[in-house]
């Protein structure tokens, strides 16, 4: 029996897959965020969906952003804080994040280990949308309560 099945694709611990490149976040500079990875798990044409891990270092955060598609995300790894909408909340292992569409959102792991989470969207996605510097304050102002 072979190890080599191209249909499965075993971890190889510490949150990474065989043949499961780790990818930059987004082009720097494009955005504001800090010590984020990602990882394509499934895409493809028969699938409607993209499955992706992502994974903010201690201390980093993901982009404030919003957009027409949902996301489905479950953290897998560590704990942080989310801000969807004008709220945020405190979250941990196995704890499910629904991201409505056009809703602020935004994810930030603890100073003392990362957070690893996986994302569910549609494979046909409209890009991101930041805000204006003068909104980013207002915004992310329930991160700080």
């Amino acid at each position: 029996m072979s190890g080599d099945n191209p249909l499965v694709r075993k971890h190889s611990g510490d949150f990474r897959w065989q043949r499961v490149d780790v990818l930059a976040y987004k082009d720097e500079g494009a955005a504001p965020f800090k010590d984020v990875t990602r990882q394509v798990l499934f895409e493809g044409r028969e699938l409607p969906a993209q499955l992706r891990y992502f994974e903010v270092a201690p201390g980093g955060y993901t982009t404030l952003e919003r957009h027409e598609h949902v996301h489905a995300v479950m953290v897998i790894r560590g704990k942080g804080q989310v801000l969807v909408g004008d709220k945020a909340s405190d979250i941990g292992l196995h704890d499910l994040v629904n991201v409505p569409p056009m809703m602020w959102h935004q994810f930030h792991a603890a100073k003392d280990e990362p957070l690893g989470f996986l994302c569910l969207v549609a494979a046909d996605r409209d890009r991101p949308q930041l805000p204006a510097d003068h909104e980013r304050e207002a915004i992310t102002r329930p991160l700080r309560k």
